[in-house]
C-alpha cells in the first residue's frame, strides 16, 4: 500500500540531477562526519503538542549526500486534518491512509543508524517522537542537522530561511511546497551541496542529540482561544481576528529562562514555518502575539537579527532579547503557566 502511494507521487519527485559547483566529494572526507542521513519532511494538523502527522517522506542519503532511496507516505490523524490550504490534505483523502502505529516498522527502517535533516530540524523531530511516544515505541534517532543552522554556519547569502530560498540558492526547482515528498526531494537536493561545502571548509556540523520521548498522555495541550484558532475542513482560513491575552504581561524573556504565559511576543522576517500557524501556537500557549515592537515586549522572533527592519532596531535601542525561530519553538514546548493571581482577566 505505501509503495502505491509512493509510487503515484512519482511525478512530484523527479530523479535527483546533478548540481551546481563541484560535483567531486572533497578528500580526505571527514571522518568524523556521520555515516549517513535521512532527509526528513512532514506535514501536520498543526503546531501544538497534540498535533499529528498527516504525512511523512524520507530520502535515504549516504556519507557525501548521494541519494541511496526514498519514500513517502499519508498518515491517518484520526481528526480534523487543519490547515488544508496549506497541505491540500482533506479528510477525505486521509481516510484510507494508515494510522501511525502501522508505518512505525517502515519508518523506523529509514531512520535507524542515521542523522535525521530537516528545514527547522527541531519541528519535525518534536512530531516524530511525540507520535512515536503515542504508539508505545521508540524512535530510533539519535542525531539531528537543522539545514537552517547549516546555511547559518556555510554563510549562505540567502535572503530569508525559507527552504525554497535555499533551493533556490542551489538551482533547485521546487515543484510542489508543502508536500512532504517534493519539499524532503528539495531538501535532498540543496543539502548535498552544503555538506560537501562544510566538508571542504572542515566545517564542524551543527548536530544536536536527540532524546526520544518515553511516555505520552494524550490530554490535548490547553487551547485559550479555540474559537478564532480552531481549523475546519471547509474552511479557507481560520479568521484572523485574535481575542485578547487573558494574562497580564509578566514583564522581559531573559536568556536562557522560560517563556511565560502572558508575555508579549513580535515576530519579524520570514519564517519556515507558516507565520499563521506560528502565530497560533503562540497564542494557545497563551502568550500574547503583538504587532509591533514596544518596551512591553518581552521578546522578538526573528531568523534575521541583522536586517535593518523597524522591529530590530527598536529591539536593540529598548534592549528586548532577540531569538530565532528554532529556539522560539523549542521555548513553546515548555511555557511556565501564569501565577494564580494573574489568572484572572484584568478589569478596565
Amino acid at each position: 500500500m505505501l509503495e502505491d502511494r509512493m509510487a503515484a507521487d512519482r511525478s512530484i519527485a523527479p530523479k535527483i540531477g546533478q548540481q551546481p559547483g563541484p560535483q567531486t566529494p572533497p578528500a580526505p572526507w571527514p571522518s568524523e562526519y556521520p555515516q549517513g542521513y535521512a532527509v526528513v519532511d512532514v506535514e501536520t494538523t498543526g503546531l501544538a503538542r497534540d498535533d499529528r502527522i498527516i504525512s511523512a517522506a524520507v530520502y535515504q542519503l549516504d556519507a557525501q549526500g548521494e541519494v541511496q532511496d526514498h519514500w513517502y507516505t499519508l498518515v491517518n490523524p484520526q481528526r480534523d486534518p487543519g490547515p488544508v490550504w496549506i497541505h491540500g490534505l482533506t479528510s477525505a483523502v486521509l481516510a484510507d491512509a494508515p494510522l501511525f502505529p502501522e508505518i512505525v516498522p517502515e519508518l523506523s527502517q529509514r531512520l535507524e543508524d542515521r542523522v535525521l535533516v530537516a528545514h527547522n530540524a527541531m519541528f519535525d523531530w518534536s512530531m516524530i517522537a511525540r507520535e512515536y511516544a503515542r504508539a508505545a515505541a521508540t524512535a530510533p534517532v539519535r542525531q539531528r542537522l537543522c539545514t537552517i543552522a547549516l546555511s547559518k554556519e556555510l554563510r549562505l547569502p540567502l535572503p530569508n530561511h525559507k527552504l525554497e530560498s535555499l533551493a533556490a540558492h542551489y538551482g533547485v526547482v521546487q515543484e510542489r511546497a508543502h508536500h512532504a515528498l517534493d519539499d524532503a526531494r528539495v531538501l535532498a537536493e540543496a543539502f548535498r551541496p552544503s555538506l560537501r561545502r562544510a566538508a571542504r571548509e572542515k566545517l564542524r556540523l551543527p548536530l544536536l542529540s536527540c532524546q526520544p520521548l518515553t511516555e505520552w498522555s494524550d490530554s490535548p495541550a490547553p487551547r485559550q482561544h479555540s474559537s478564532a484558532t480552531s481549523y475546519r475542513p471547509t474552511s479557507w482560513r481560520p479568521s484572523r481576528k485574535r481575542p485578547a491575552c487573558p494574562y497580564p504581561n509578566p514583564g522581559r524573556y531573559e536568556t536562557g529562562g522560560r517563556l511565560v504565559q502572558g508575555m508579549r511576543v513580535a515576530f519579524s522576517g520570514d519564517t519556515s514555518v507558516d507565520r499563521e500557524l506560528l502565530e497560533d501556537r503562540a497564542i494557545e500557549a497563551g502568550l500574547h502575539v503583538a504587532t509591533s515592537l514596544s518596551r512591553l515586549t518581552s521578546l522578538l522572533v526573528t531568523n534575521d537579527p541583522d536586517a535593518r527592519t523597524s522591529k530590530t532596531a527598536k529591539a536593540r535601542t529598548f534592549g528586548t532579547v532577540v531569538i530565532d525561530e528554532a529556539a522560539f519553538m523549542q521555548l513553546l514546548q515548555d511555557v511556565e503557566p501564569a501565577t494564580p493571581a494573574a489568572q484572572a482577566p484584568a478589569s478596565g
